[in-house]
Parts: structure tokens; C-alpha cells; sequence
């Protein structure tokens, strides 16, 4: 009877966690939303609609431009792939004049690109565009999800009740599990809850997440970067915990190479996403990004930031008078200490940079071994400083600086 007992707890524990092995550092990809939203006039607009011959060339511009190199491994469907109604037997059909091979092909396609494929849907009566949502199909679209080969799969929360949530998401992430096929589960659970008044449970959410949505969608403009910023400072004490290996929160895109940020305010974006420990999805139009967005995007020593397998959330430790400072523990570690991450923000708008002064012991660094300091946007490295050097950084407006400190191991005499 106690061995009984005990298959059956093994067996429940398995079924009510996600625990798919997934997302052990945020992932990281291309998404369609943010730069090509819905457009479906394929006949007037046919480069930029939603179909399949706009994924296939961010596929081949992904590994061909260097991004699937650094990282960059998902290509994500989002929302308006399908067609109006379901097939007479319940399936999901993509529409036939955008997708007129199916999703079937495009996931081969991303596939024999040695790429991984995400694909949308929501939990609700409809998608937030109109298309037809997953409630009363669950069963269903799980498995066609696997027999497509999905990868990855983003649950949205338009016309659903924020109050069924807690059971439906959670319910969707063990049918997508039972497939046998793996597929990171990013969930929108928390953000339509906080728009109801509801405080989320977030033990609950990491639990059966691989990364959720706990703000407003992010809109092409510095004005909507910075309002994520303030609200993951400003909540971090609530936020920031929830956040490790398989399971992340997610401010949402990046929207660096397109129209709303200047060069710094792109840089600031980059560097403020590693710190959050953030999912690294861009909404870009790969074929006519600038180089220097590029050159942001494919940083490697920020991304190697963002990835770092400890997956400990950076906080904002300063905030000043338009001056912020946010701080990561990182990898490698000497007994306690950490190495760190480092990002000076300038928010001000009065035209000229500003000066940051600072010890390291101020910023949390007090390993007495000292840390090798590095700027990792201009590749400069400070060499050995100890706990009570003092540093001091040129911020341009809207823009960042942002070094790393590995911490030193003590040489052996």
C-alpha cells in the first residue's frame, strides 16, 4: 500500500509541474508582433504580411546574418496565422492563402534550418485578433501542436475569464507535456489577472510556466521601454524572485532596429533585458536593420549576461535623480562572492552626460581579491579593481554603461 502511495504521488508531482526540462537560460529568438503585427494583405503588402514566406526569409536572415550563432534560436509565429474557423473535425488550420503549404512545412522548414519553431494561440474563445482560441479544444490543440513539432508555444489571454486562469493555464501546460513532445510554455496568466485586480500566484506560475507576461504590451517607443523599466524596478521585490533556470519573467520583445529608439535607448533596452534575466525575443526587420542595431543584437558579452546559468534576476540598487543603477549577480563565484553585472542608466533628458562616481564596495562588490572590470558595450578592460576603488562612468542621456566585475580568486603562495 505505501509503495502504491507513493507511484501515485510520483505520478502527480509529474503531472502538476511543468518540469520539462526547457528554458534553463531565457530564450532567446525572432517574433513576429511588435514590427509586423497583423497585417494579412498579402496582396498589397506581400513582403510584410503574416505568412510563411515572411518566416522563412527571417530564418534564412537568422542564420545566414549571424544571429543564430550568438543565440538567437526560436522563430515565433504570433498572432493571425489561422484561418477564421476550425476544420470540421475541430483542428486549427492555418490560413490557406498565407500558409499554403501548412504549419506542418514552416516547422520543417525552421527546422532543417537547425532553428526551433514557436507558434501562438490563447486561452479564450478567440485569439486577441479574432481567430479561434483553444477553450473546449485544449485536448486537441495540444496534440496537434506536437504532431506539427512545435517547440515553443505562447498562450495569450484575450477573451478569457482572468478568474479561470489559475486552473486553465495550468491544465494547458500538463496537456502539453503529456504529448511527449517538449515545448516551452510562455504564459500571459499574471498580466491579465493584474488587469482584474487579482495578485497572481506566482508560486503557481513558475511552476507550470517556462515564462509569463506580467505587463503591458511593449509599443515602439522609449516612452514604453521606460514604463517596463520603472514597472520592474519598482515591483522587484515581488517580481524578481520568481525568476531562474526554467521558468522567467518576460517584459516582452525587443524592439531595438526599428523605429521608436535612438542608438543609446537601444542600448539601454539591451542591457536592462540581460539584467532582468530576460527572454531575448526580437520584433526587427532583419532585412533592413542598421548595423549598429545589429552589432547591439549580436553583442556577445551582454548576451553571455543575459544567459548566465545561475539565473538570478538583477534588481535596481540606485535611483536618483533620473540616475539608476542595476546590479546581476553572475557567474563565476570564490567562496560567497559573486561576480556581477552592472548597468548605469541615465534617464535624464538635459541634452548633455552625465557623471557617475561610485566604489565598487558601494555597488556590492567587497570581495577583498578584487574583481576584473570590464565595459562590455566598448570592449575596455579596467584590469584588477578592489572593493575600495572608485569608478567613474560617462552616461549619455538615455543611455547606459555597463560593466561586468568578475570576481578574483585569491593566488596561492
Amino acid at each position: 500500500m505505501l509503495f502504491s502511495m507513493c507511484i501515485i504521488l510520483l505520478i502527480n508531482s509529474l503531472c502538476n509541474g511543468l518540469d520539462n526540462g526547457l528554458a534553463k537560460t531565457p530564450p532567446m529568438g525572432w517574433l513576429s508582433w511588435e514590427r509586423f503585427r497583423c497585417n494579412t494583405d498579402c496582396t498589397n503588402d506581400p513582403e510584410n504580411c503574416i505568412s510563411e514566406q515572411l518566416f522563412q526569409t527571417m530564418t534564412d536572415i537568422v542564420v545566414a546574418d549571424g544571429y543564430a550563432s550568438v543565440g538567437y534560436e526560436y522563430i515565433n509565429v504570433d498572432d493571425c496565422w489561422l484561418e477564421k474557423h476550425r476544420s470540421h473535425d475541430g483542428k486549427l488550420l492555418a490560413d490557406r492563402k498565407r500558409f499554403p503549404n501548412g504549419i506542418k512545412a514552416l516547422s520543417d522548414y525552421i527546422h532543417s534550418r537547425g532553428l526551433k519553431f514557436g507558434i501562438y494561440e490563447d486561452y479564450g474563445n478567440y485569439t486577441c485578433a479574432g481567430y479561434p482560441g483553444i477553450i473546449g479544444y485544449e485536448d486537441k490543440d495540444a496534440l496537434q501542436f506536437a504532431e506539427w513539432n512545435v517547440d515553443y508555444v505562447k498562450l495569450d489571454g484575450c477573451y478569457a475569464l482572468p478568474y479561470d486562469m489559475d486552473v486553465g493555464y495550468s491544465t494547458f501546460g500538463r496537456l502539453l507535456n503529456s504529448t511527449g513532445k517538449s515545448m516551452v510554455y510562455s504564459c500571459s496568466w499574471p498580466v491579465y489577472q493584474i488587469y482584474a485586480g487579482i495578485q497572481p500566484n506566482y508560486s503557481a506560475i513558475q511552476t507550470h510556466c517556462n515564462l509569463w507576461r506580467n505587463y503591458d504590451d511593449i509599443q515602439d517607443s522609449w516612452a514604453s521601454v521606460e514604463n517596463i523599466i520603472d514597472y520592474y524596478g519598482n515591483n522587484q521585490d515581488l517580481i524578481a524572485p520568481n525568476a531562474g533556470p526554467g521558468h522567467w519573467n518576460d517584459p516582452d520583445m525587443l524592439i531595438i532596429g526599428n523605429f521608436g529608439l535612438s542608438y543609446e535607448q537601444a542600448k539601454t533596452q539591451f542591457a536592462i533585458w540581460s539584467i532582468l534575466a530576460a527572454p531575448l525575443l526580437m520584433s526587427v526587420d532583419l532585412r533592413t536593420i542598421r548595423p549598429q542595431f545589429k552589432h547591439i543584437l549580436q553583442n556577445r558579452k551582454i548576451i553571455a549576461v543575459d544567459q548566465d546559468p545561475l539565473g538570478i534576476q538583477g534588481r535596481r540598487i540606485y535611483k536618483h535623480k533620473g540616475i539608476e543603477i542595476w546590479s546581476r549577480p553572475i557567474s563565476p563565484l570564490y567562496q560567497n562572492f559573486y561576480s556581477y553585472a552592472i548597468a548605469f542608466v541615465n534617464r535624464r533628458t538635459d541634452g548633455t552626460p552625465s557623471d557617475i562616481s561610485v566604489t565598487l564596495k558601494e555597488l556590492g562588490l567587497i570581495n577583498f581579491t578584487g574583481y576584473r572590470v570590464e565595459d562590455l558595450y566598448e570592449n575596455v578592460d579596467y584590469g584588477v579593481l578592489y572593493p575600495n576603488t572608485k569608478i567613474k562612468v560617462k552616461v549619455n542621456p538615455s543611455g547606459v554603461v555597463m560593466l561586468k566585475g568578475e570576481v578574483q580568486f585569491p593566488v596561492d603562495l
